[in-house]
């Protein structure tokens, strides 16, 4: 009999046993299923923040677009400021060149005016002398018919 007591011991203490492993097996898969979960998390984590990243990416990529075209602009309205500036430089050397015919032309008028007001003085000078001898020939005219 005695080893009828040993059985439902040996029983029990293997039932204990295999209860532990159980339990063992189930606080393994309890930590393992903890694991999992943390690095899904974890994946999840680094998923949104890679997609974080694509975004920020995305819209760096397009503020260097936009950066590209505006310097572009810059770059082309310049160089029609500087057609622009070269037109009125171009338009001042031309009115310089026409201010400096107009002054010469002005310069030649004055000089002209004076060779006119000078003939006009020269004949007005023998308009007179011609007056001055019409009166001597007058008087003396007069002084023969007394």
């Amino acid at each position: 009999m005695p080893n009828d007591d040993s059985r439902p011991e040996q029983h029990r203490e293997r039932a204990e046993d295999r209860r532990e492993q159980a339990e063992d097996s189930r606080r393994d898969a309890e930590q393992d299923r903890e694991s999992t979960e943390q690095h899904r998390m974890s994946a999840e984590s680094v998923r949104t923040e890679a997609e974080r990243f694509r975004r920020l990416a995305e819209e760096a990529r397009q503020v260097h677009d936009q950066h590209r075209e505006a310097l572009e602009r810059l770059r082309e309205e310049g160089e029609r400021l500087r057609e622009a500036a070269e037109t009125v430089r171009s338009a001042g050397e031309e009115a310089r060149a026409a201010a400096e015919g107009a002054r010469q032309a002005a310069i030649d008028a004055v000089h002209a005016t004076a060779e006119t007001l000078q003939a006009t003085l020269e004949h007005m000078k023998v308009v007179e002398e011609m007056r001055r001898t019409l009166r001597e020939i007058r008087d003396v005219n007069k002084l023969d018919s007394n």
